[in-house]
């Protein structure tokens, strides 16, 4: 992708008006790989055509499934579990690091060869944390140094289940070795230390499966499931991307006169904390018209200019909020004293050291930080924000933090790259113009 700066001014009259977010990126994942391993024809709406999930469907065609689009409609003619075939070429997983790792499990319990490769952000990510646990069920590996890509996956078509206990909570890591589960002949187990989002047991029970979920001391969970095991086709709606959601949210709460309301987004329990969060903070941030779509609780949201105030974030919070820790941590610089945002470990293995470039971003604005161990401490508002140049990383993330804080800061906010915004979040620069943000090139 060509790199695309901008500059951000602050909104003088505020953001306004009623828009929708994509489709959730985790449940359009999850959605695509379970059809194609489903028996039958599933329709998709809502899917998210952002660079990443398109990334997916490559990938899923490119191992025998049938997937088409019609206008918004996406149909998949699955292969059936243990069915997938060999690719004739590499698999090209782009910036997607949810893609890569989930389809590691679903590799792994097949018999066949296949290699995954990505861009020069997804080839920098560790994928070790999943490497060492699948390879136990009789697949092999072969990677870069340092459980890089591109690798080498040799699948083992007759698998053995894996019991697995996850030492830092991960919902892909959860999820590739239950999805290596469906074609293992026996029982697999996954613990969790911390209750994780839970979109793929979720979808897995919406195609038929019986999944097992227990809970354990401290908060964490036990999901079994026995395979191998059989997927009916069922037609998926994707709502509205939670964490797509945070970014013209906190922006709403944090530009003076905003009044917006971002409809259809999913209320996971598992994906909330941001909003917990905010709403100790003091966000005037209500849910409207709660219902539930496919099996996930949905409601839409309506956020206004707030007089926020610094957090302590517990770590047991992490799982359900890992990826709008950037937004927060702006969130928690225009507030009033300081926040403390604790557990933040796996930020360092995301599309960048995201706790890493989430400071300097910050710092670079001049909001004070300071890292202890794996907490991120802010210190609210201390005079003038904003005035510097954000390094992105190839982080879309990061990017759209960055265009956040300058539209709440008294200096404008240069964004070094914002190309990868449109792998997760297609048109979002568009879409805060619309509402009243001032983002140029």
């Amino acid at each position: 992708m060509q790199a695309r700066p901008l500059t951000v001014s602050a909104s003088p009259k505020g953001l306004s008006g009623r828009t929708l977010v994509p489709g959730d990126k985790s449940i359009s994942h999850r959605s695509l790989m379970l059809a194609s391993l489903a028996h039958g024809r599933t329709k998709v709406y809502g899917l998210l055509e952002g660079e990443d999930v398109l990334r997916t469907a490559d990938a899923m065609r490119a191992l025998g499934a049938k997937i088409t689009r019609d206008g918004a409609v996406w149909t998949i003619d699955g292969r059936g579990v243990g069915e997938l075939t060999e690719p004739a070429d590499v698999l090209d997983m782009g910036n997607s690091g949810t893609a890569a790792r989930l389809l590691s499990g679903i590799l792994s319990s097949h018999q066949m060869n296949s290699v995954m490769t990505g861009d020069a952000s997804l080839r920098s990510r560790p994928m070790r944390r999943v490497m060492d646990p699948l390879s136990k069920n009789g697949s092999e590996f072969l990677s870069r140094e340092g459980g890089r890509l591109p690798m080498a996956v040799r699948g083992n078509g007759q698998a053995t289940p894996l019991e697995y206990r996850l030492p830092v909570a991960s919902a892909q890591v959860k999820s590739a070795v239950l999805l290596a589960g469906l074609n293992a002949v026996g029982r697999t187990v996954v613990e969790e230390p911390v209750a994780t989002r839970d979109h793929t047991e979720n979808m897995l029970r919406h195609f038929g499966v019986d999944v097992d979920v227990s809970v354990l001391d401290a908060g964490g969970r036990r999901i079994e499931l026995t395979g191998p095991v059989k997927l009916t086709a069922r037609d998926v709606t994707v709502p509205g991307d939670p964490s797509s959601s945070a970014f013209p949210l906190v922006a709403a709460l944090l530009v003076p006169g905003s009044d917006l309301l971002i409809e259809n987004v999913g209320l996971n329990p598992l994906r909330t904390g941001l909003f917990t969060t905010l709403l100790e903070m003091g966000a005037d941030l209500t849910i409207e018209n709660e219902r539930v779509e496919g099996g996930e609780p949905v409601g839409d949201l309506r956020a206004r200019h707030s007089k926020l105030k610094g957090v302590d974030v517990p770590p047991e919070r992490a799982p359900s909020m890992i990826d709008e820790y950037p937004v927060l941590a702006v969130a928690c610089a225009f507030a009033e004293g300081s926040s403390r945002l604790r557990g933040l470990e796996e930020l360092r293995v995301k599309e960048s050291d995201r706790l890493a470039a989430t400071v300097s971003l910050l710092n670079v604005n001049g909001a004070e930080t300071e890292v202890v161990g794996d907490d991120l401490i802010v210190r609210g508002f201390q005079g003038p924000l904003g005035g510097g140049s954000v390094t992105t990383h190839m982080d879309h993330r990061l990017a759209m933090s960055g265009i956040v804080f300058g539209l709440a800061a008294q200096k404008p906010v240069h964004i070094d790259d914002t190309a990868f915004i449109e792998t997760s979040f297609p048109g979002f620069v568009d879409l805060m113009n619309g509402l009243g943000a001032d983002i140029r090139a």
